[in-house]
Parts: structure tokens; sequence; C-alpha cells
């Protein structure tokens, strides 16, 4: 029997939860987790590097070195194959007072 994953932390909703190709015909749809949104959002964008970034998500570097190429992997999909990227779901918990856990499929526990 497989182990449960341990929630990743995530520091807050992104504000945008799809982006859809403009100008050419869908492919269809390609679903991004939170948690590898947030690790594209902390290497790309804050540009910090893997060993800082894996200490706030609260994971080992390498495991967030899987979810950032896996989460690399997706959004890359969804550009050269025209499909939606839709961001949600995942296995996270989010920073701060209003801490609420998720796992695979949206429940809270």
């Amino acid at each position: 029997m497989p182990r449960i994953k341990k929630p990743r932390f995530v520091s807050r909703y992104p504000t945008i939860t799809a982006f859809v190709p403009r100008g050419m015909f869908q492919t269809g749809e390609i679903t991004l987790s939170l948690e590898g949104f947030e690790a594209i959002r902390l290497s790309d964008f804050e540009h910090l590097d893997q060993e800082t970034a894996a200490k706030m998500m609260e994971v080992s570097r390498q495991t967030y070195g899987r979810i950032l190429s896996e989460a690399r992997g997706i959004v890359s999909e969804a550009l050269v194959t025209g499909k939606a990227l839709i961001i949600e779901g995942g296995s996270y918990e989010m920073r701060g007072r209003h801490r609420k856990r998720r796992r695979r499929g949206g429940r809270e526990f």
C-alpha cells in the first residue's frame, strides 16, 4: 500500500486559475496542481534557489525538484499543444492563520 502524501505548503491561491489559448483551436485541458504552481512561482517568478524554495514548501530538495519538473512539463505541454491550463487540486496546506489542508480531489480534512 502506498504511503500517504505529505501536504506541501502553499502561500496563497493563484489569482488566475486558468489560461486558455487565444486565436487557435483548443485541443483539450490539462491540470496543474497548486503545489506545482507554487514551485514554478518560487523558482521562476521569485527567483529562489531550490533549497530555499523547498524549505518554504516544507519538502526535501529532491521532492521539490520533482514537483518543479512535473509542473514545468505540464505548462510546456499546454503551450505547445494548445491545451487550456487549469490550476486546481493537489496535496497542499495553506500558510497563514486561515490554514486548510487539502488532498487530491479537493476534500478538506
